[in-house]
């Protein structure tokens, strides 16, 4: 099978009987070009199936493509392709395309994947940052490109960001479990070194501290190893001598991983569980979570970005979007009597 070649901006121009300035034309300042003019050329690219380099075309006048670039961790979590999926959706109104690329979660993935994306001149960055420092990107900032941050705030970098309400939604969960006689709510969270991570175990402590729980390190089982299963942090907990009555898992991972560590032990009264981040089925399977729009996150983050590159300059932003519980059984609970044998 041969392949046939590309057709070019002269292709159109001849199949038109245009010039191929007039062609030019109609694909950057149509207003200049008559109706008829532009209804014939458009009709001659799609019969030879053209279509225009701009990304070639904005390098030549020195300036971005209408690309954005949009750096994320793990494809198998759901949170980021629904974020993309806001990306995209609000982008593709004003002409922009979604350029994707992923960092698996790692410090050394975030800069390779961002070098690369900038290195396609695009229009601005959008970044779920894992790395501790993104200070290597100040330089670009200052060529003009945007940096907006999702979900974690940039490091040594001034750009903005859009994140959740982490801490006002773990405080609400962990007030919740609380209100309803729990007294050892046990925290589960790996990686436990992310922003979003550290500002959901300042939620949890400052609710227990109301209630007078001022040392919660035996309940709190923190890990930055991504080896370690979310099962065996849960059963960790499970098993340890301050076996909790209810549990606050910090993400989607921790919260499946808490179902699978609950069957596994069904000879011992099920903890009242509330995770933070809704996934499917966590509805069918009863499970509470502190929930979250992420398609309006990327939505907003999009409008964030169209702002940034019509005006490069001024004060950086902050934005929180906001978090809510879903009360659907696990997180309710009550603590049962074998359970609350030796609480304080």
């Amino acid at each position: 099978m041969s392949v046939q070649p590309r057709a070019t901006l002269d292709d159109v121009a001849r199949l038109a009987g245009v010039s191929s300035k007039t062609v030019s034309r109609v694909y950057t300042h149509r207003e200049m070009v008559s109706p008829e003019t532009v209804e014939r050329v458009l009709s001659a690219a799609k019969r030879l199936r053209f279509r225009p380099n701009t990304l070639a075309r904005g390098l030549r006048r020195g300036g971005a493509s209408r690309t954005v670039g949009f750096v994320m961790g793990d494809l198998a979590n759901p949170f980021y392709y629904k974020v993309a999926a806001g990306l995209e959706e609000e982008l593709s109104r004003s002409g922009y395309a979604l350029l994707v690329a992923t960092t698996d979660d790692t410090p050394d993935g975030e800069e390779r994947v961002v070098e690369a994306l900038l290195s396609q001149r695009i229009a601005a960055l959008l970044l779920i940052p894992v790395s501790d420092d993104q200070s290597y990107l100040e330089g670009e900032r200052q060529l003009g490109t945007p940096v907006i941050a999702i979900d974690r705030p940039a490091r040594n970098l001034v750009a903005d960001s859009i994140v959740l309400e982490n801490h006002r939604g773990a405080f609400d969960a962990t007030s919740r479990l609380l209100a309803q006689g729990h007294r050892r709510i046990a925290y589960v969270c790996n990686p436990a070194g992310v922003y979003t991570q550290a500002e959901r175990l300042r939620g949890y402590r400052a609710a227990m501290s109301a209630y007078g729980l001022h040392d919660t390190s035996a309940l709190e089982h923190l890990l930055d190893d991504r080896r370690i299963s979310p099962e065996h942090t849960v059963r960790s907990a499970l098993e340890s001598t301050a076996r909790p009555t209810a549990i606050i898992a910090g993400n989607n991972r921790m919260t499946i991983g808490a179902l699978r560590a609950f069957r596994a032990r069904r000879d011992q009264p099920e903890p009242a569980l509330i995770g933070f981040d809704d996934f499917d089925t966590a509805d069918v399977l009863g499970v509470s979570v502190v929930s979250y729009d992420p398609v309006e996150l990327g939505r907003h983050a999009a409008r964030l970005t169209l702002e940034r590159v019509a005006e490069p300059t001024g004060f950086t932003r902050q934005i929180e979007m906001p978090t809510w519980l879903l009360e659907r059984g696990s997180g309710e609970r009550a603590p049962q009597s074998e359970q609350m044998e030796g609480s304080a």
